[in-house]
C-alpha cells in the first residue's frame, strides 16, 4: 500500500516556514491580510487548477501533471500567507474552502491520479443534468454537457459544439497514453462509462441530423473514437490486477484535509451501521403496524404517473409552507415540476420501486433541485460560493440533506400514511448498505463485485437488482470518489447533529423555518463549516487544521 500523504503544515507553522526563506519559490507574491487578497488568490487558483488546453485538448500528459503539482506549493504559500484570524466567521470560512480545494488537487496528484489509473476520469460526453451543482466523481476539465444544447442550435453555438466534440478523438488518443496505472476494477467501470457514452452520442446524432447534418457527422466520428477506446480497455483489462481502494490511511486523509469531515473511516463505519440497523429495524415495526393494511397499488400508466406527480409536488410544497419547514420561494414548485420524468413499466430499478408505489418521499429528496434553482436565482454574499465547490466538497452537505429530508419531514408530520412511511426506511437501508459497501472497497475488503453484492443483500425486499445500472452505477462513482457514497448517510447524522447544537443553544427560541433558512443561506460547502457559521462551535474545523 502507498504510504500515506504527509499533512500539511499548520497554518501557523507554514507561515513561519516562510519567514525563514529557504524554498520559497521566487517571484510568487506575498499575500496580504484583506479578505480580498483571499478572492483575489481564489480567481488566480480556479485558473490555475485547470489544465492548459491545446485545440480544445485538455493536457493530462505526464509532463503536464508533474509541472502542475510543483507549482501547487507556491498557491499554498500565497494561502499560508494570508492570516484570516481577525475576519467574520463567514470569511474564514471562505477561507477553509480555499484550503481544502487545493488539498483536494495536492490528494489527487498524490494519491487518486485518475488521469492515470481511471479510465472514467476521460468522460467526454453526458447527456443528463445531474441533480448536485457540478458532476459527481472524477471528471477531466472539457466533457460535453450535451443536454445544455437544444436543436436547432444558433450559428456560433453550432460552431463550438462542432469544435468540441470534433475534439473527442484526440482527447482519448492522450488518454491511452496517460493511463498507464494498475487499478482493475477502475478499469472495469471505465468500460461501462464508455459503453453509456457510446449511446448517447448515437441518440444525439439522430437528434442533431434534421438540424445540423455535419454536427451529426462530427458525433458520428466521436461515437467511433470512443467505441474505439473501449476496445482497447477490453483489450487491457484482462493485464489489469491491481487494486482500486486508496487505503484506509488515505480515506482519512482525505477526509480530514479535503472534505473537511469530522469522521475517520472507522467512524464511519460505525455510523453507517448503526444507521442500517436503525432503518431495517425499524422497518420491521413498520411492517408489523401495517401488517392488515394492503400494499398501495402501483402506478400503471404515463397518465397516471404524471397525475400522481405533480400531486405529490403541490402536497410536499404546501407541506414545507403550513408546517413552517422552511420559506418556500417562488422558485421551488417550478424547479420540482419540471424534474417529472416519465413513467417506466416493471421490472423496474430500484428508485422506481419506491416512486411507483408512492411518488411522494423522492419528492422530499427532491431539495437538490431547491439547491440548484437557489444557486441560479440568488447571488451569495461571498464570490467564494457563488461557484460550485471543486472536488465534490459539497457532497456531504447536499446528498445529506437530501437523504436526511426524507426522514425529517416524514417525522415532522409528513407522509403519516400507512406503508409510506416502510418507503423511507427502505431508502435509508439501500443508502446505507451502498455506503458501507463503498467503505469496504477503499479499505481494499471488498472488490468492485462484492460491493455491488453486499448493497444488494442488504437492500430490503430484493428491490435492488443484482444486475441492474443503478447499482453498478453508483459503486463504480463510489469508487472513483471516496467519502460520496458515504455522505448520503453521515452527512444526514451531521445535519442532525447541527439542529441538536443549535436548538440547545435557543431552547425555546429555537425555531426550525429560521434554522432551515439558515442552513440554505450557507451555502453548497462542509457541514463542519455551517455549523461553525450558524452556531460559533469551532471545534470541529480547528481539529481538521
Amino acid at each position: 500500500m502507498r504510504a500515506p500523504p504527509r499533512p500539511l503544515l499548520p497554518i501557523a507553522g507554514l507561515i513561519a516556514a516562510l519567514a525563514a526563506g529557504p524554498g520559497f519559490a521566487q517571484g510568487t507574491p506575498l499575500a496580504g491580510n484583506r479578505y480580498e487578497d483571499l478572492v483575489a488568490l481564489f480567481d488566480d487558483w480556479r485558473s490555475f487548477q485547470r489544465p492548459v488546453f491545446r485545440d480544445g485538448v485538455p493536457d493530462y500528459t505526464p509532463a503536464a501533471m508533474r509541472a502542475q503539482h510543483q507549482r501547487l506549493p507556491e498557491f499554498q504559500r500565497r494561502l499560508a500567507g494570508i492570516d484570516p484570524s481577525a475576519w467574520p466567521v463567514t470569511q474564514q470560512v471562505d477561507y477553509h474552502l480555499v484550503r481544502a480545494e487545493m488539498n483536494g488537487l495536492d490528494f489527487d496528484h498524490r494519491v487518486m491520479r485518475p488521469w492515470s489509473r481511471m479510465p472514467g476520469f476521460y468522460k467526454v460526453v453526458l447527456g443528463s443534468q445531474t441533480d448536485v451543482p457540478a458532476r459527481e466523481g472524477s471528471v477531466m476539465h472539457g466533457a460535453i454537457e450535451l443536454w445544455t444544447y437544444d436543436m436547432p442550435l444558433d450559428a456560433q453555438r453550432e460552431a463550438e459544439l462542432r469544435a468540441r466534440i470534433q475534439a473527442i478523438p484526440a482527447i482519448l488518443a492522450q488518454a491511452k497514453g496517460n493511463l498507464t496505472e494498475d487499478a482493475r476494477d477502475l478499469w472495469f467501470t471505465g468500460i461501462r462509462f464508455k459503453q453509456s457514452e457510446s449511446r448517447v452520442l448515437t441518440s444525439f446524432a439522430a437528434r442533431a441530423a434534421a438540424h445540423h447534418p455535419e454536427l451529426a457527422q462530427d458525433a458520428e466520428r466521436a461515437r467511433a473514437a470512443v467505441d474505439d477506446f473501449r476496445t482497447w480497455l477490453e483489450a487491457e483489462y484482462p493485464s489489469r490486477q491491481g487494486r482500486s481502494g486508496i487505503g484506509v490511511e488515505n480515506y482519512d486523509w482525505h477526509l480530514k484535509n479535503v472534505q473537511l469531515v469530522p469522521h475517520t473511516w472507522a467512524d464511519q463505519v460505525a455510523i453507517v451501521q448503526r444507521e442500517l440497523d436503525r432503518s431495517w429495524a425499524y422497518l420491521q415495526l413498520a411492517e408489523n403496524r401495517n401488517r392488515s393494511v394492503p400494499q398501495p397499488q402501483p402506478v400503471a400508466t404515463q397518465a397516471e404517473y404524471e397525475q400522481r406527480y405533480r400531486q405529490a409536488v403541490t402536497d410536499f410544497i404546501a407541506f414545507l409552507d403550513t408546517a413552517q419547514i422552511m420559506t418556500v420561494e417562488d422558485y421551488a414548485e417550478p424547479a420540482l415540476l419540471a424534474r417529472e420524468g416519465r413513467f417506466s413499466p416493471p421490472p423496474w430499478e430500484f428508485f422506481s420501486e419506491v416512486n411507483n408505489r408512492d411518488l411522494r418521499p423522492m419528492r422530499a429528496h427532491g431539495t437538490h433541485w431547491f439547491d440548484l434553482a437557489r444557486l441560479e436565482q440568488e447571488q451569495h454574499a461571498s464570490p467564494i460560493r457563488r461557484v460550485p465547490a471543486l472536488y465534490n466538497l459539497w457532497a456531504y452537505r447536499a446528498e445529506g440533506l437530501a437523504t436526511g429530508f426524507e426522514e425529517m419531514v416524514m417525522e415532522a408530520g409528513y407522509l403519516d400514511e400507512p406503508r409510506v412511511r416502510e418507503l423511507v426506511w427502505i431508502l435509508l437501508a439501500q443508502r446505507a448498505a451502498r455506503a458501507m459497501a463503498e467503505l469496504r472497497m477503499h479499505s481494499n475488503e471488498f472488490t468492485l463485485q462484492d460491493a455491488v453484492d453486499y448493497a444488494v443483500k442488504w437492500t430490503p425486499r430484493g428491490w435492488l437488482a443484482v444486475d441492474g445500472s443503478t447499482v453498478w452505477g453508483e459503486q463504480a462513482l463510489y469508487l472513483e470518489q471516496p467519502a460520496y457514497g458515504t455522505s448520503y448517510v453521515v452527512g444526514k447524522v451531521d445535519i442532525e447533529n447541527i439542529i441538536t447544537e443549535r436548538a440547545r443553544q435557543l431552547g425555546s427560541r429555537f425555531n426550525l423555518r429560521s434554522f432551515m433558512d439558515g442552513f440554505h443561506a450557507s451555502g453548497l460547502i462542509p457541514l463542519s463549516l455551517i455549523r461553525w457559521e450558524m452556531t460559533g462551535l469551532d471545534d470541529q474545523i480547528r481539529a481538521l487544521q
